[in-house]
C-alpha cells in the first residue's frame, strides 16, 4: 500500500520537513542523496518527491496520491520518472549513458524529469564519472535522487553536488504499528520492533517460524527459572541449544532474554507502556512484585556478561550453564 506524506512523516520527520520546505519555497535541489540503513523509507520518499513535482491536484505541496500522474509513478509507469538499479552487482556506465540520452530528449509530457538511482554506491568508477558530468551540468527541470546505505563509498565530487539527507533508524513504535496494520499480532510486532530498526527485516522476522519459536523458548526459560529452577539445565541442553545453534543465533536469544528482564524493571518502575512482552504482563507483574530491583539488575548484568563472553569464543554449553546459575542466584532469598 502506498504511503502518504503524513505516514512517511512519522518515519522520517526531519527529512520530510526539509523536503516540504524545499517544495513550499520552490527551491527543490538539482540533486539529492538519501543515505541511511535499509528499510528506512529512502525509496518511498524519493517517489513521494517525484509525485509532489508531477501531481495534478496537489494539496499545498503534498501529492494527492490519486491523480493519473501519482498513480503512474506508484506503478513505475510514468515516462518522465526513471529508476536506475544495479545491473547484477553494479551500476554500469551504459546505464548512466542511456539515462543521459533519454534526458537529452524533451520530456514526454512536460519539461520536468526525475531519476532515482538505487544503491548509488554500487556504481562502477566509469559510471560514477559519467554521472558526475551529468550532475555538473544540471538541467533546470531535472532532479536527481541518489539512494545509498554506504555513504562512505560515494565519491566526494558527487557528494559535493548533492543535498545530503540522512534517514534515521525507525523507532520501535513506528515499526510495531506498521506491522500491526499489516496483520501481525501485537505480541510479535512489539518484540520484532525491539530487535531490529529495519522495517523490511521486521516484516521478514515477523513471519519467520524460527523467530516465533525463539520467543516461545525465551519465555519458557524465564518461567522455568522462576518455577522449576532445577529443570533449567535440562531445558537448556534439550531445547535451547538445539534451537540457538550458531553463535549469532545464541546472541539473538540472549537479546530477547534481556528484553524480558528489562520488562520486569519497567514494571517495577511503573512504566508499563514500555513493556515489550504485552501478552505476558500479568505473569511478569507477579514476579516483579516478589523480587527486588537489585535482583533484576543483577540478572540483566548476567545476560549482558554472557553476551560479551559469547564473542570470546567461549563454549556455548558452558556459557549457558554459567548464565543459568547466575540467573538462579538469590532466587530463594527474595
Amino acid at each position: 500500500m502506498e504511503k502518504t506524506w503524513e505516514q512517511l512523516e512519522e518515519y522520517q520527520p526531519m527529512v520530510l520537513k526539509m523536503v516540504g520546505n524545499s517544495l513550499k519555497k520552490n527551491r527543490v535541489a538539482h540533486a539529492y542523496l538519501f543515505e541511511g540503513s535499509r528499510g528506512t523509507g529512502k525509496k518511498e520518499v524519493g517517489y513521494l518527491l517525484a509525485k509532489s513535482l508531477f501531481c495534478l491536484n496537489p494539496i499545498d505541496y503534498k501529492p494527492c496520491n490519486e491523480c493519473a500522474n501519482c498513480r503512474r509513478i506508484s506503478s513505475g509507469n510514468h515516462p518522465d520518472v526513471h529508476l536506475i538499479e544495479p545491473d547484477g552487482l553494479s551500476i554500469k556506465k551504459w546505464q548512466i549513458q542511456a539515462l543521459q540520452e533519454e534526458f537529452s530528449k524533451t520530456g514526454v509530457e512536460s519539461n520536468q524529469k526525475i531519476y532515482i538511482i538505487k544503491d548509488a554506491d554500487k556504481m562502477t568508477a566509469n559510471a560514477a564519472n559519467s554521472l558526475l558530468k551529468f550532475l555538473e551540468e544540471p538541467n533546470s527541470r531535472t532532479v536527481a535522487i541518489l539512494l545509498t546505505e554506504q555513504l562512505h563509498r560515494i565519491l566526494n565530487t558527487i557528494l559535493s553536488r548533492c543535498q545530503v539527507l540522512s534517514f534515521k533508524p525507525l523507532a520501535p513504535k513506528v515499526i510495531s504499528q506498521q506491522l500491526i496494520e499489516e496483520g501481525i499480532s501485537p505480541a510479535v510486532s512489539s518484540l520484532v520492533a525491539h530487535t531490529t530498526n529495519n522495517l523490511e527485516e521486521a516484516r521478514t522476522l515477523s513471519t519467520d517460524t524460527w523467530f516465533g519459536q525463539s520467543r516461545t523458548l525465551v519465555i519458557q526459560l524465564y518461567e522455568i527459572l522462576n518455577t522449576r529452577p532445577t529443570n533449567a539445565f535440562f531445558f537448556v541442553q534439550d531445547q535451547w541449544l538445539p534451537h540457538f545453534k550458531e553463535k549469532e543465533q545464541l546472541g539473538f536469544g540472549l537479546d530477547i532474554l534481556l528484553l524480558v528482564y528489562k520488562d520486569l524493571l519497567y514494571i517495577q518502575l511503573g512504566n508499563d507502556q514500555k513493556v515489550v512482552f504485552h501478552d505476558q504482563i500479568d505473569s511478569f507483574k507477579q514476579y516483579a512484585l516478589q523480587t527486588s530491583s537489585r535482583r533484576i539488575s543483577d540478572q540483566i548484568t548476567a545476560v549482558l556478561e554472557a553476551k560479551r563472553r559469547l564473542h570470546t569464543n567461549m563454549n556455548p554449553h558452558l556459557l549457558m550453564e554459567q548464565l543459568v546459575i547466575k540467573l538462579q542466584e538469590g532466587l530463594k532469598l527474595v
